[in-house]
Formats: structure tokens, C-alpha cells, sequence
């Protein structure tokens, strides 16, 4: 072992099913709380939607229409105040650096098996539409976990039974992107296919520009699909190739530019409102309380995943970051430094489960959960 580099540990520090209370308990919390706070308000709206008293080209739809109508008037009373327009700006600015963080890892050689991961489409409909933080909780995060012990078990074993020459588990190359196309692909996808979407629902409010932006994680794929094509199409074979992401100063700031510039301004935009009068009235207030919960609970999902991964410095600099410059900011930052915590790309040495060792087998207080 190279004495300079400090010993990894090649599987998860402690079980997966314990890593998974955290998760679990968080999930219990969301529902609860969720439950102790919502009020007839809500109900009503349900209520007013089953029997087509709101948005009618919604509500008289077969099977969906009450549910539809529901989301979609949900979310427009929860803008319908400017104090509430600042939290959501902050929210959906939250919600595209996750939604960049996602789509990045999606795109990693490494997490190609992963049905879940590589195509994240699914799960953040399911997110947005229907589970809300429980599907980062239950569904989400979980499939990461497994991932990740799946990886560092088979680097662990070596080019072996695990880790074949086809198999992305194993190899310098495991976190590189698929192809060089993606960093335009991605950034240009989140742009147009959430950003814009989430700007227009921001400043419209009208029933047609929400019920679009439910949909963004769809749009998302299908323009990151037409943007990566049309990109091997008309650039040389360069664009073919794997690509590290954050050997890159360039990429890495195309990467992650507009959500963090959303989040800075999204931040602004709420200090703004949170020094003037409240002006939500009760349904408003019902609505974007049940937002705010929600999303609370996700970050703290995903501060607990890097945690568990990267250890508690990527985690402090996540909480810090969204306090200064927005929570998308800081997820992203958080994840950008988070790279350097987790096993790099290049020739690492790692040591075996039971391996012998004392700085391996006595992890410090810093030691990340998943090493």
C-alpha cells in the first residue's frame, strides 16, 4: 500500500440494513409530521376537486382528473403570496441541484447496472407526482447504498469472479462519465427541461405552466437524450470517450452553473420576501407548509447520504454553503467536494474485508461509513 495515501475500506463500515434505519426512521418522521400538520384546508382542496369545482379541463378527466387537479391546484395556492414565491424559488432551485447531482451519477460508468440510477427518470416522477421525500428515503437512497457496497466489494475482490473485463464495477475508469457529450447534454437538459419549466410555473401560476412542470423529470430525459446525440452526430470521436468530470475546472463549472446561480438567486429572492409582511393568506399557507416539510426532509436524505459516503466535512460544507448561497448550491458544492472523499478513478489501493492492518481496521472518526 502506498504509505502516502490513507487506507480505504472496501465495503460499507457497517451493514447495509443499518445504514438503512437512518433512512427508514426519517421516512416514519416525514409521514408523521406531514399528517400532525396538515388541516381541512387540504382536504378541501381535494374535496372541491372530486367533485370538478376546480379546473374543470383537470377534474372531469376519468380516474386521474381528481388526483391531477389536485397537484396542480395544490401547488398554485402555494404560490399565490410573494413570501411563498421566495420559498418556492428556493425549493425548485434545491430541486435542480439535486436534480443535477442525479443525473451526473446516472451518467457514471459505474452506476450502469443499476437500472434505478442510470435511468433516474422514473424514480423522480414518482418523487414529484406521488412519494414525495419518502421516495428519496425508501427508494432513492437505498438503491445508492447497495450500489455503492456493490462497487467496493467487487474493487475489493479484484478483476476476479466479481469484476470481469465487462464488468463497470471494477477499473480506473469506474466514475468516469459514459461520454464527453454528457457534460454538455446534462446541464443543457436541467436548463431546459426543469429551470425553464420552473420559472414559467413561478412567474404564471396558471394551471397549464404547473401541471408542464410536474412533469420536468420527462422533459429532462428526453432533451438530454436529443442533446447527446445530436452532439456525437456533429463533433469527432473525442466526444465518444469516458470523461472524468471533475479533472475538469471547465466541465465541472458548465456542470453546475445554472443550478447554482438559480440558488444564489433564489436565496436573495427569499432574504427579500422574509424582510417584508407575510402576505399568505390560510390556503397558502396550508400548502407551501406541507412543501416546506417535505423538502426539509429530503435534505436532510441527502445530508445523511453524503455523510454516510464522504464522511462529515462534504456534510458541514452542504450545511454552510445553503445557509450562504442557497440549499442548491449547496448540495452541489457539497457533492463536488465529495469526489475527493470517495475512491478516485486512478490506482487505489484498497484494503480487504478482514484485511490486516491497524489503520484500516480502526477507523477514526472521520472515516466515511460506506469506505
Amino acid at each position: 500500500m502506498d504509505s502516502h495515501r490513507r487506507p480505504r475500506q472496501a465495503v460499507h463500515h457497517y451493514p447495509l440494513r443499518v445504514l438503512l434505519i437512518v433512512p427508514v426512521i426519517l421516512a416514519v418522521l416525514t409521514g408523521y409530521t406531514l399528517y400532525q400538520h396538515s388541516d381541512t384546508n387540504i382536504y378541501m382542496l381535494w374535496s372541491q376537486c372530486h367533485a370538478r369545482a376546480r379546473i374543470p379541463f383537470l377534474s372531469r378527466l376519468p380516474l386521474i382528473g381528481t388526483p391531477a387537479c389536485f397537484l396542480v391546484s395544490f401547488f398554485q395556492e402555494a404560490l399565490d403570496a410573494a413570501r411563498s414565491f421566495g420559498i418556492m424559488a428556493a425549493v425548485l432551485s434545491f430541486t435542480a441541484g439535486l436534480l443535477t447531482v442525479t443525473t451526473v451519477e446516472a451518467a457514471r460508468i459505474c452506476n450502469s447496472p443499476s437500472i434505478l440510477i442510470a435511468y433516474p427518470t422514473g424514480a423522480w416522477l414518482i418523487f414529484n407526482l406521488l412519494g414525495g421525500a419518502i421516495a428519496w428515503q425508501l427508494l432513492i437512497l437505498p438503491a445508492f447504498f447497495h450500489r455503492s457496497r456493490a462497487i467496493l466489494a467487487a474493487r475489493a475482490q479484484g478483476p476476479g469472479e466479481l469484476a470481469g473485463p465487462a464488468d463497470p464495477n471494477f477499473g480506473e475508469a469506474m466514475r468516469h462519465l459514459t461520454k464527453v457529450a454528457e457534460t454538455i447534454a446534462i446541464p443543457v437538459a436541467v436548463a431546459l427541461g426543469c429551470v425553464v419549466p420552473s420559472i414559467a410555473m413561478l412567474i404564471l401560476d396558471e394551471p397549464v405552466s404547473i401541471l408542464v412542470w410536474l412533469f420536468f423529470p420527462v422533459w429532462v430525459s428526453l432533451i438530454r437524450q436529443a442533446v447527446r446525440k445530436i452532439v456525437l452526430l456533429l463533433h469527432t470521436e473525442r466526444w465518444h470517450a469516458t470523461f472524468h468530470l471533475e479533472s475538469s475546472n471547465i466541465a465541472l463549472v458548465g456542470m453546475y452553473a445554472v443550478p447554482i446561480a438559480c440558488s444564489v438567486l433564489s436565496h436573495g429572492l427569499l432574504l427579500w420576501s422574509l424582510a417584508h409582511a407575510d402576505d399568505r393568506k390560510e390556503m397558502t399557507r396550508a400548502t407551501i407548509k406541507c412543501i416546506v416539510i417535505d423538502i426539509f426532509f429530503v435534505a436532510l436524505t441527502v445530508l445523511y447520504w453524503l455523510f454516510v459516503e464522504a464522511g462529515w466535512r462534504p456534510a458541514a460544507l452542504m450545511v454552510v454553503t445553503s445557509a450562504l448561497l442557497g440549499p442548491g448550491a449547496g448540495i452541489c458544492i457539497g457533492w463536488i467536494y465529495r469526489e475527493t472523499h470517495v475512491d478516485p478513478d486512478r490506482s487505489v489501493t484498497v484494503v480487504a474485508v478482514g484485511a490486516s492492518g491497524e489503520e484500516g481496521n480502526n477507523p477514526s472518526e472521520e472515516t466515511p461509513l460506506l469506505r
